[in-house]
């Protein structure tokens, strides 16, 4: 029988589900399956992504999914595991129509989904006009074309993937990512250890699995929401294959390092908080925590979330 691949139907979740799929040989099926989010229901702005994949894995109608690593919530549905993270792409923001966030005039209407990017769009150019654009990732392209918007701010992996690199006018090195962006994650049921042997190591990248792991931590103990304006980026050993424990200079072996930049801020960009550290994933992302929550992170998440929840 073969593996059951089960993913989104949009163009860019198909495109990741057949890159995945291409590197596990041919006895693999790719299974579609409608997330609530694609038929636009009013459920919480991660999970309606994902859920409905989980249910599938849990029923057994599928054996894996596939997911963009920054649409999975913190808590995974019971029963299940992330038991590969495949090598990262450019996990940066990208700006589409022009070459740098300096170029863009005094008061153009630039159109973003995200309230993170949106946060840190005011905090960096507050004369700019940002607008709530939504949509997949043509859907947008489109509206720009159209003219319903001047500039757009997506995320440059899923320009890349779709082949659209093309239209990137710059990446903003300014903005910190959200949590895992950039990242594939495959999602499997627990305890099935023949799947998850199938993707070690022929696709699970070592050095991509610690920076989400870090990246990850980071979110769930500073208690962010998809609701409140959170970026975090983690930079690991580096390669494929990187290896998850390291030599050090007396001779002993130790976990391998990341250094982790946390940012979270009011949607309206008039405050933020960033922070930094370097340790093994879980030590980085609990320093970078305990530093943002010392000076006030845990007040300003909690701000934001009601001010995006008195948002008509």
């Amino acid at each position: 029988m073969p593996l059951r691949i089960g993913t989104r139907n949009s163009a860019l979740a198909l495109v990741q589900a057949r890159w995945v799929a291409d590197r596990l040989g041919d006895d693999v099926e790719i299974v579609e399956v409608t997330t609530a989010g694609d038929r636009g229901q009013a459920v919480s702005d991660k999970s309606r992504w994902v859920s409905t994949l989980e249910v599938a894995l849990l029923a057994g109608e599928v054996d894996v999914a596939v997911h963009s690593a920054k649409d999975v919530p913190g808590e995974l549905a019971d029963g299940l595991a992330l038991i590969a993270v495949p090598t990262r792409v450019d996990p940066a923001d990208a700006l589409i129509g022009y070459g740098s966030l300096a170029a863009v005039p005094s008061g153009a209407r630039v159109g973003t989904s995200s309230l993170r990017r949106a946060a840190q769009l005011r905090t960096l150019r507050p004369d700019l006009e940002v607008r709530e654009l939504r949509g997949n990732v043509p859907t947008r392209l489109a509206k720009l074309d159209a003219g319903e918007v001047d500039a757009l701010i997506l995320a440059a992996a899923g320009l890349v993937r779709l082949g659209l690199g093309d239209r990137i006018g710059a990446r903003l090195g300014e903005f910190v990512p959200a949590p895992g962006q950039g990242s594939l994650v495959v999602e499997a049921r627990a305890g099935d250890t023949a799947t998850r042997a199938r993707f070690h190591p022929a696709l699970h990248d070592v050095g991509a699995g610690m920076e989400l792991a870090a990246e990850r931590a980071l979110a769930q103990t500073l208690g962010a929401s998809c609701h409140t304006p959170m970026g975090a980026r983690a930079i690991g050993p580096g390669g494929a294959g990187a290896p998850a424990i390291s030599g050090g200079s007396d001779g002993r072996r130790r976990l391998a390092h990341v250094k982790l930049t946390g940012w979270v801020g009011l949607p309206d960009g008039s405050e933020w908080i960033s922070d930094r550290a370097v340790g093994t994933p879980e030590d980085a992302a609990r320093a970078v925590a305990e530093a943002m929550l010392a000076v006030g992170a845990g007040d300003l998440l909690a701000r934001a979330a009601r001010m995006e929840e008195a948002t008509p």
